[in-house]
């Protein structure tokens, strides 16, 4: 079995976890969603720094993945300058087989999507602008670019239209 690599990034609030969950829902039983917030929030319970735990562990287990998932999903915010390396090495060992999203939204829309979802329980507006890092894109080869006017029933479309190619 030849693995595809799907990774969604972008700022918190954009709709990376909703739209990973539904790709999942919709690819299947077999399908490793590897979520950063579960890994470093809920795994190992770090803060988003430079070295930090999450990032060997989110790589190992995309690797796992490997040859052993038709699907794996890696999302999550991602900072280039803190994820960006071992983004760029997981790419590699999937021989380029990999499918690169970032919603790049505007704070405004994303604002907007953060306030209908369960998430604006746990963090407000403050936290989102606090956490803004935009155009932070990987620079990859084929990296597909989501913007304010694609709504998550678009986002979904486009993936899974690019994934039949």
């Amino acid at each position: 079995m030849e693995s595809r690599l799907i990774i969604i990034r972008g700022n918190s609030g954009s709709g990376k976890t909703t739209t990973a969950k539904s790709l999942q829902n919709h690819l299947g039983h077999g399908t490793l969603l590897v979520s950063q917030d579960v890994v470093r929030r809920e795994m190992l319970k770090v803060h988003d720094r430079d070295g930090n735990l999450s990032i060997d562990l989110i790589s190992q287990i995309a690797k796992y993945g490997k040859d052993k998932c038709e699907f794996v999903i890696v999302e999550g915010i991602l900072y280039k300058r803190r994820y960006g390396e071992m983004l760029n090495k997981l790419i590699q060992s999937y021989n380029q087989n990999t499918y690169t999203y970032y919603f790049d939204l505007s704070f405004e829309e994303t604002v907007i999507r953060h306030n209908s979802s369960s998430k604006k329980f746990e963090f407000g507006e403050d936290f989102l602008r606090a956490w803004w890092n935009p155009n932070d894109y990987l620079g990859v080869d084929g990296e597909t670019i989501l913007t304010n006017d694609m709504s998550q029933n678009d986002v979904l479309k486009l993936i899974l239209n690019q994934l039949q190619k």
